[in-house]
């Protein structure tokens, strides 16, 4: 007779009660998804065998490619082709450079949208596609449904950032147990809280972004000491000096969209290409442009990168200086990200730190690895408890008088984090005030990015400087921040849970969630449209109709502004966009507003002309 093991639900070592949760590295240029395994941490393989996942997404009529099928049709389809969407994250048409990117962007209300063949795509949308691909390859490796999943975003990651990755795994149907920084994983992954104390840099240099972290490991402690980094730096800007340099010899324009494309594929093997070889040659025609003829050896592609290179440098000082040490305090380097392969990296980063780097683990694998070894254990799969204190990248703050910004949590603070000031009124009899968050290291609001506001009502009306106000900010273990303010005579509050303006409001989520799986909210939508157009052509044809009949109660110029207005309506009703035509019909309204009560007036006075009280009908 058998032994049946008998142990605590959910303590059991048996392969059915392990919960199966993943570690996702969703990178600019590759993502990844890894799990572990029998112990060991371990990059999930697509159904080709493929570790990693092109982050690149295309949208034809009907069906969406993720992946390498997305990759295939970059060339021929690159307008409705969208990679390096991580940079896009949480930003506005003003954070980037359009002209880095093959697909037609706009500005929606500050934040980025995506032109393609079916509508319009926000950041969020992409990172999206590109999660529910790899869940689903996660699943179907793992043999059942993901509980859960740790995701790695870079250390200098603001908070709208942040929320937008969040949102885009709710989006995918992605249970989030935390959001970590790539450099925690990668230290991770090495086993640095296991096998070694002291204090080391973790370089990141991935595609799109470049995070400095440093982190001190001391009896078992995780301790991240400081963070600095780029958001808006990676190997994609190496790649684009590489493509300038090619077509530095033309005066034409690029002739089409086709051949900016694959001049930016040949950038890139170039640069990998010099990697393993001292120069390449390049020798290759472009319909429209002409014949590439020329030879990039690294020295020139070293002096062609020197800023950007010199730029990450600078971080690495600033780090070490937010830290208070120097380069002899460091124990060990620790490069992360492909893009670290490039030998003008190498040789830089072990000449200003003057010891050789640890790069033993494949780059592009080992923040994936280290996500997977956290999610393992935030899923209970392990008694093996690892502490990481992660740090705020940017400091938090509220607008004070003057367009000041006031900080109340600074940069570099341990995560998770709570911390208050208290505040007053400036006038007298003030009964409420707008608590106004903001995110960054200058001094002036209009330097920092909002990340939202909200209103305390109800202060009772004292003297100015009589009201006792506190304003506490906290930050979780993901980042995210939360704002409550309190006035202290009353006790009355107001909290808001930030959601900053380049991220999406939940509703937001749920419409782009129910879209796939019925058309009702579009058929809504529809009919909303078709209802405002139809009121807005009404109310023209009425005050058109009023003008003829009593444009004499009226000078000129009063004409004259409710015809541009009726213009303006007009042209809106041509178009889709309902927060527009709803916008000039209230325009309309209050342009005409006079006009309403002159007539109401005239049609009385008329109507009295002649009569007396005796007269009149009751």
């Amino acid at each position: 007779m058998a032994l049946l093991q008998i142990s605590e639900p959910g303590k059991s070592t048996l392969p059915h009660e392990h919960r199966l949760a993943v570690g996702i590295d969703l990178g600019t240029t590759n993502s990844l998804i890894a799990s572990v395994i029998s112990g060991k941490a371990t990059i999930l393989e697509d159904e080709e065998g493929s570790r990693m996942m092109p982050s690149i997404v295309h949208y034809d009529e009907k069906q969406i490619f993720v992946g390498v099928e997305a990759e295939k049709r970059q060339v021929q389809g690159p307008e409705d082709t969208i990679a390096s969407a991580k940079r896009l994250m949480g930003k506005g048409l003003m954070d980037i450079r359009p002209e880095d990117f093959t697909v037609s962007l706009e500005d929606s209300a500050g934040n980025i949208a995506i032109h393609t063949k079916q509508g319009l795509k926000s950041p969020v949308e992409v990172s999206a596609a590109l999660l529910k691909r790899l869940k689903e390859l996660g699943e179907k490796r793992l043999g059942g449904e993901i509980m859960g999943a740790v995701i790695t975003v870079p250390a200098y990651f603001d908070d709208a950032q942040r929320q937008a990755t969040k949102d885009a795994a709710k989006i995918a149907g992605i249970n989030v147990l935390r959001l970590i920084n790539e450099p925690t994983a990668a230290a991770v992954a090495y086993g640095l809280d296991k096998k070694v104390e002291g204090n080391f840099v973790i370089y990141d240099l991935g595609g799109g972004t470049f995070d400095i972290s440093i982190l001190r490991l001391e009896n078992g402690l995780f301790e991240v000491m400081a963070t600095h980094g780029d958001s808006a730096l990676g190997g994609d800007d190496f790649d684009h000096l590489i493509e300038q340099w090619m077509i530095s010899d033309f005066d034409t324009p690029m002739p089409n969209i086709k051949t900016k494309q694959l001049i930016k594929n040949l950038s890139r093997k170039i640069k990998e290409g010099l990697t393993e070889k001292s120069e390449i040659a390049v020798n290759q025609s472009f319909d429209g442009l002409g014949t590439i003829k020329k030879t990039l050896t690294r020295e020139k592609f070293a002096s062609l990168s020197a800023d950007l290179t010199n730029k990450t440098i600078t971080c690495i000082k600033q780090a070490l200086h937010d830290a208070d040490l120097t380069p002899k305090d460091i124990t060990g380097v620790v490069m992360v990200g492909g893009s670290t392969r490039m030998p003008i990296i190498q040789v830089a980063v072990e000449q200003f730190i003057g010891m050789p780097l640890l790069n033993n683990i494949d780059p592009d694998e080992v923040v994936a690895l280290g996500a997977a070894e956290q999610a393992n254990i935030l899923a209970g799969n392990t008694n093996n408890e690892l502490l990481l204190l992660d740090v705020i990248p940017l400091s938090l703050g509220i607008e004070t008088m003057g367009d000041i910004v006031e900080r109340i949590i600074p940069r570099n603070s341990t995560l998770p984090v709570a911390m208050g000031q208290e505040f007053t009124t400036y006038q007298d009899g003030q009964t409420g005030i707008v608590i106004h968050v903001v995110q960054g290291e200058r001094d002036l609001v209009k330097d920092c990015r909002s990340l939202g506001k909200f209103t305390l009502k109800g202060i009772p009306p004292m003297v100015a400087g009589a009201a006792k106000i506190r304003v506490t900010f906290q930050v979780d273990t993901d980042g995210l921040l939360s704002v409550k303010a309190k006035e202290l005579s009353t006790g009355i509050e107001s909290s808001i849970e930030v959601k900053p303006s380049y991220g999406l409001e939940d509703h937001q989520i749920q419409q782009m969630l129910a879209s796939s799986f019925s058309s009702a909210e579009e058929d809504k939508e529809s009919r909303a449209l078709a209802e405002i157009r139809v009121d807005g052509q009404q109310i023209i044809a009425m005050i058109e109709s009023a003008l003829e009949q009593d444009k004499n109660l009226l000078n000129p110029n009063e004409i004259d502004h409710i015809h541009v207005r009726v213009h303006e309506l007009t042209k809106a009703l041509a178009t889709s966009d309902r927060a527009l035509i709803e916008e000039k019909t209230k325009l309309l309204n209050e342009a005409t507003a006079a006009f309403a009560a002159k007539r109401m007036d005239h049609s009385i006075s008329k109507a009295l002309t002649g009569k007396t009280i005796n007269t009149l009908e009751f």
